[in-house]
């Protein structure tokens, strides 16, 4: 069978295919994968991947990019769900990350690709100091790597990833046999998608996931803060209180805004762990325009829509990532303001027809600073 009637039987649904077929998959052209390090913050390097079947062959794009972001179709999961998926590559992956009003930019973004068929995307987000979303931004991928060699389900390899993160920080810390160390903290927002379809988010702290389908912002993640009921719960039950600032912000036992994070291990009796929620969906290449993720320096001052909606006027990743970043110090962010894009097949379909650039708004942002 050759290559131009296997496509035929892709675009008309057809979800049978022979052995014989995918074995001439098998020996198509291959493309190679590559890992990179996002915003050049983690000092990660750039690391090859071995080649297999899940690469994508190059003699065919997905056609529904509205011409703006063209890739070859991923074989085996078109196979496999009877319709063409998009190849998602990592160097049409938009990111920006800029200081705010603070002294040092903590937070850090990170992609990656873990194996042929599955792709890493992070944002920790850190506090007192970088030195733990340093540490999680440098090692995530490789626990995630030893959970995978034991675990198949992803959300399992997420929380046994994290969990083992955060005991591995503390060693690292006690090596400084400082106490003041040991304070130090981040969120992790992480998100592995596998197959070009399956996408598996896990989260603790506030930075946030969200996905634009059909022009609609769908929250992925939820802000572990002690304003939740069921977190100021267990935080108590350990012994810990949460107070309030002058601002309205809650805190645990005063000093932290989170009630989940890797790190701040002085705060762990108290109830504070590192434990995330997750949460599994499917990507629908036909409807979803995007996976964003994004520090509290956005989610602070933007809602979900109205970062959607921004996005979804930008030509590129990259341009959007750059315009939510500076919208963000425009409306008056202090903090690090970070945001990773991850385009997908309906990116470009979905245009908002709503004014969402608040001349109002920015008037009000730039008197702040008067």
């Amino acid at each position: 069978m050759s290559g131009s009637v296997l496509v035929k039987l892709l675009r008309c649904g057809r979800t049978a295919v022979s052995k014989q077929a995918f074995l001439i998959v098998r020996a198509s052209p291959e493309t190679t994968a590559t890992t990179q390090s996002a915003g050049g913050v983690c000092g990660a390097g750039t690391r090859g991947v071995s080649s297999s079947v899940q690469r994508p062959v190059t003699w065919e794009s997905f056609g529904i990019w509205d011409n703006r972001i063209e890739e070859p179709i991923l074989l085996p999961s078109s196979i496999r769900y009877g319709k063409p998926i998009p190849q998602v590559s990592l160097s049409r992956v938009g990111s920006a990350s800029v200081l705010g009003m603070r002294k040092q930019n903590e937070d850090r973004l990170r992609v990656a690709q873990i194996s042929d068929d599955l792709l890493f995307f992070s944002v920790f987000d850190g506090h007192g100091g970088p030195h733990a979303a340093d540490y999680c931004c440098t090692f995530m991928e490789k626990f995630i790597r030893d959970a995978l060699e034991e675990e198949d389900d992803l959300e399992k390899v997420l929380r046994r990833a994290f969990l083992d993160a955060d005991s591995a920080l503390y060693t690292h810390l006690s090596y400084f046999n400082d106490a003041s160390v040991l304070s130090v903290g981040t969120t992790a927002t992480v998100a592995l998608l596998r197959g070009g379809v399956e996408l598996v988010v896990g989260s603790v702290g506030d930075s946030r996931a969200m996905i634009c389908r059909k022009g609609a912002a769908r929250k992925l993640t939820k802000d572990h803060t002690p304003d939740r009921k069921d977190e100021r719960l267990r935080i108590q039950r350990h012994g810990g209180f949460v107070t309030w600032n002058s601002v309205g912000q809650a805190n645990v036992n005063g000093r932290l805004a989170m009630t989940r994070s890797i790190g701040d291990f002085h705060l762990k009796t108290c109830g504070v762990i590192a434990e995330p929620d997750t949460k599994r969906i499917n990507v629908k290449h036909g409807d979803d325009s995007f996976l964003a993720l994004t520090s509290d320096g956005v989610n602070f001052l933007m809602s979900d829509q109205e970062i959607c909606d921004i996005i979804s006027q930008c030509q590129d990743p990259t341009e959007a990532a750059e315009v939510i970043a500076q919208q963000a110090l425009q409306y008056g962010s202090e903090d690090n303001s970070s945001i990773l894009i991850v385009p997908f097949g309906a990116w470009g379909k979905q245009q908002s027809t709503n004014a969402v650039y608040s001349m109002s708004r920015n008037f009000a942002s730039s008197g702040r600073w008067a």
